[in-house]
């Protein structure tokens, strides 16, 4: 039977095993039977940094892979940062004996939730459309997005094979429909474990924005996230006010798509927002209302999908951050394609 006395040994030995963490010090041995230790391997690039958390105590920091032995079992939360940007944070529990190994989502940059103006905003000038109008005040909370637009390589390895008209394994995979995009993140989810986010065929398909699966992001998160979140500097284009510091568009693409990641990122980390390919959103395309709202999910029902960013096909105006179009759901473009977001 498990004593008061031993309860208050055990919380000892957890403070001072959490101490020896902190100063680099061994693991010192328990005076008395505990459950077995836990091991964590933590998978991400040498240039990202790590910290790891034992409630609210920091007990490790380093960077790049790294695996951990000794720990005691309980709740622990992983921090992960690249240029000083948060972009992956998980809270998971170790169990007595359990060797547990963590890797960031696929290429996704965390955004921090907060509150923006959506829509047709001074800095967009007199190019607003008018279903850009009226811009409007939208919450969003915490989610993830894709640092790139989905690549042929990313496709062709969930998928088994590559629908795009301009071949590289590092370029975007276009020429998918929307049913398409949606079918391929559900099927990513669950070659990594994780829960589908959409169900249902054709227009009844639904998204649950509570599982941890891959999605696409709704419209509103992915403005939020092209503007450049709570770091926004208000660029006209994602991450500045010149196209062509940030986009492939028809004024430099030599009217081809271009491999991600080239031009320089927004705000918060995120390449390609505007300009290279359009991209798929959640949402069926409708008219803005004025009324605020808290993470909108688009109108209930349409004809066509959202598709954001413009593209190497496009001219500069229509690469702004506010810039909406329409499509099929069902339909395919050379320059249409998609990148990934999560809830969790």
């Amino acid at each position: 039977m498990e004593t008061p006395f031993k309860k208050l040994l055990v919380k000892l030995y957890i403070v001072i095993v959490i101490t020896s963490l902190l100063s680099g010090c061994s693991m010192i041995e328990a005076p008395f039977e505990l459950p077995n230790q836990c091991s964590l391997t933590v998978n991400v690039n040498s240039d990202e940094m790590c910290s790891l958390f034992f409630g609210d105590t920091k007990i490790l920091e380093w960077s790049g892979p790294k695996r951990i032995d000794g720990l005691i079992w309980g709740i622990y939360r992983l921090k992960v940062t690249k240029s000083n940007f948060i972009y992956w944070e998980e809270t998971f529990l170790l169990t007595a004996g359990e060797n547990i190994s963590l890797s960031p989502p696929t290429d996704l940059v965390f955004v921090q939730g907060g509150t923006f103006t959506m829509g047709c905003t001074s800095e967009q000038g007199n190019d607003c459309y008018s279903d850009e109008k009226p811009s409007h005040q939208v919450t969003l909370s915490d989610f993830y997005i894709g640092k790139y637009e989905v690549t042929q390589e990313l496709w062709e390895s969930v998928m088994g094979s590559n629908p795009s008209y301009f071949k590289g394994s590092k370029r975007p995979v276009e020429s998918v429909s929307w049913y398409e995009a949606v079918e391929f993140c559900n099927r990513l989810s669950d070659k990594e474990g994780l829960q589908r986010a959409y169900s249902g065929s054709g227009a009844n398909i639904t998204c649950d924005f509570n599982a941890n699966g891959y999605r696409l992001p709704t419209e509103a998160e992915w403005e939020y996230a092209a503007r450049g979140g709570k770091q926004t500097k208000n660029y006209k284009y994602s991450g500045s006010d010149n196209t062509g510091a940030v986009a492939w568009y028809d004024g430099n693409s030599g009217d081809k798509t271009h491999a991600v990641g080239l031009k320089q990122p927004n705000e918060i980390g995120i390449y390609d927002m505007s300009g290279n390919v359009w991209e798929w959103c959640w949402d069926w395309y409708g008219d803005y209302t004025s009324p605020s709202q808290t993470n909108p999910k688009g109108p209930s029902s349409g004809e066509y999908r959202v598709l954001r960013g413009g593209g190497w096909i496009i001219y500069a105006r229509y690469c702004r951050v506010a810039l909406r179009v329409s499509g099929m759901p069902d339909g395919r473009s050379s320059s249409n394609g998609f990148r990934l977001a999560r809830t969790r």
